[in-house]
């Protein structure tokens, strides 16, 4: 049901609206509605349709001349048969995993079902060389696009159906600059599960045209250090990430990535990545798919492949396509969109995402989807 949440962002966004009005530099105001039509099964194979109707709102000012804030605030009506499917049921009390709750339904029926939710919200101040940026934000680690050993705090999946959309994590981030490239940034982040903090440190530098990043300290409770190199070699990009990780009381495991992208003078853009996940299992009868499902884990499996490839075929519309395999059990995704910008303030799409393998493989038993959207940036 509805409660002094929404009440509490309102007062938040006016009170920080009006300390930047008396600063003289008024509130910036921007956001998008977006509606999102999706057919498909739920894992236990009930067939639904859902309709996705999310309006985010973002403010963002000065409140003193080195103070600034930013929030971004998602209001989404939820329909279809989706809403009366097991599936739903079990999961729509699940409370999200960031320390700081800020959201709530305040409409349920079987029809209809509303919440909405603080999705970004900062406090963000500069003294000099240091920046400090406390709240729910984007920690953006690595450099992966299907995969990111280091970007442990907001990770995706890579079949996601929406990756631009990253949860974010409550936390304290502190950059101090020592030149133009070269950096030193530290992050805390409470859990409110037990050994699941994160306290961690960061230097990023650039050394002979290569851009380079060291990690260390615990990521959501593990022990964790990483190196992330990202550089060109002709008119190619490339990378790689390795982390290393001592869960307690298990072995320690590595997670590495190599990824590269090349364009074309035509629009054609190439992305191929190859990822070794250290923590994923040997056998696919000790696959944990409970783990997929939730959003804990991104990869059952060791070794991995994912190829993207983009195409403008006319100025306006873009084509997109991803594979991503599973090398151990050889089990893939397949996923194809089509996206039309009507006009700069509007983009349309549609797509289709499919699964395939083997029985008992890691994606035979994900459910093909359809969908389309329609996006209204204001």
């Amino acid at each position: 049901m509805f409660d002094t949440r929404a009440a509490i962002v309102a007062a938040l966004a006016v009170w920080l609206g009006g300390s930047a009005q008396a600063q003289g530099s008024g509130p910036q105001w921007s956001g998008f509605y977006k509606n999102l039509l999706v057919r498909s099964d739920t894992w236990s194979g009930e067939p639904f349709t859902l309709d996705v109707n999310r309006l985010r709102v973002e403010v963002k000012g000065s409140i003193a001349p080195a103070l600034s804030f930013d929030l971004q605030y998602d209001n989404e009506l939820l329909l279809g048969s989706y809403l009366r499917t097991a599936q739903f049921q079990q999961g729509k009390d699940i409370a999200p995993p960031q320390y700081w709750r800020a959201d709530a339904n305040y409409l349920e029926t079987s029809r209809l079902y509303g919440v909405h939710r603080l999705y970004r919200a900062t406090l963000n101040a500069s003294l000099g060389d240091t920046d400090l940026r406390l709240g729910r934000q984007r920690i953006a680690w690595g450099t992966g696009r299907f995969w990111s050993p280091q970007d442990a705090l907001n990770p995706v999946s890579p079949i996601a159906l929406e990756r631009e959309e990253r949860l974010g994590v409550d936390a304290l981030l502190v950059e101090h600059k020592f030149g133009p490239l070269s950096r030193v940034a530290a992050v805390v982040a409470p859990s409110r599960i037990e050994h699941r903090s994160t306290a961690a440190l960061q230097w990023h530098d650039n050394i002979l045209g290569l851009d380079y990043s060291l990690i260390g300290g615990r990521l959501l409770g593990q022990q964790t250090w990483g190196l992330d190199l990202a550089g060109q070699v002709g008119q190619a990009g490339v990378r790689a990430e390795l982390t290393r990780q001592w869960p307690d009381g298990l072995p320690a495991t590595n997670r590495v990535l190599v990824g590269a992208d090349y364009a074309f003078g035509n629009t054609l853009t190439l992305t191929g990545e190859l990822y070794f996940n250290g923590a994923g299992a040997r056998d696919p009868s000790a696959y944990d798919f409970s783990a997929l499902k939730s959003g804990q884990t991104q990869a059952l499996a060791r070794r991995y492949l994912g190829l993207h490839a983009g195409y403008d075929i006319a100025p306006l519309l873009k084509w997109n396509n991803d594979l991503v395999v599973n090398l151990a059990d050889r089990s893939r995704y397949v996923a194809s969109s089509l996206s039309y910008s009507v006009r700069p303030d509007l983009d349309v799409a549609i797509g289709i995402q499919r699964f395939s393998g083997a029985a008992g493989t890691e994606y035979r038993r994900l459910p093909n989807t359809v969908h389309a959207s329609m996006q209204w940036f204001f």
